[in-house]
């Protein structure tokens, strides 16, 4: 099968299965041709939701199954609130699946820019080494200094909260910071210290 049939197709398909003989014909028995009719809408119907269920088993394409994912993948995730979104628990659920972790500053940014903040950068401090150290060179700091690190959010995310893409008791234009804090320090090695600067 080349594809999602069409109601129409569907009841070609039946006429033309249809046995030969007087009992058979659409035109002695125009209530023949109803019956095709609903059972072809019915068939096309089917069709369409098993198309659609192939999307489903891919968490790439999700939309209805969002509950049955959430189950597998131990989501909603604690860090998205008590009520999350449905657009955002669809989101966790493709990033559950393809997430595999890193050390790497890029990977830090990419969560700071899933969060709405698409001007994040992350400052690595330096701890002062013989032959490396240059007298007034920023990012220097203490010998502890080596395992911390700043994510700047690069400013108020563009767009906030609005009507009609917000859920009950969550404010219009907020900003709000504890997904991507929770997100960044859940992530984060453990070795190292995180500041998140929102300036």
């Amino acid at each position: 099968m080349g594809g999602m049939r069409t109601a129409e197709q569907y009841r070609q398909q039946l006429v033309d299965l249809l046995p030969s003989g007087p009992a058979w014909d659409l035109e002695t028995v125009p209530q023949l041709g109803q019956v095709l009719s609903g059972l072809a809408e019915e068939l096309a119907r089917v069709d369409a939701r098993a198309w659609a269920l192939q999307n489903e088993m891919d968490p790439a394409n999700v939309s209805e199954l969002v509950p049955e994912w959430e189950q597998v993948m131990q989501l909603p995730d604690p860090c998205l609130g008590l009520s999350p979104l449905y657009d955002d628990r669809r989101l966790a659920v493709r990033r559950r699946l393809l997430a595999v972790g890193n050390q790497r500053a890029a990977y830090y940014i990419d969560i700071a820019r899933s969060q709405g903040y698409p001007d994040a950068s992350v400052t690595e401090l330096r701890a002062p080494r013989m032959g490396h150290a240059r007298f007034g060179a920023a990012c220097f700091g203490t010998w502890r200094a080596h395992f911390m690190w700043t994510l700047n959010t690069g400013g108020r995310q563009h767009l906030g909260r609005r009507f009609g893409a917000s859920y009950w008791g969550e404010r219009f234009g907020a900003d709000p910071g504890s997904a991507l804090e929770c997100l960044i320090h859940r992530s984060a090695p453990a070795h190292t210290q995180v500041n998140i600067n929102y300036d």
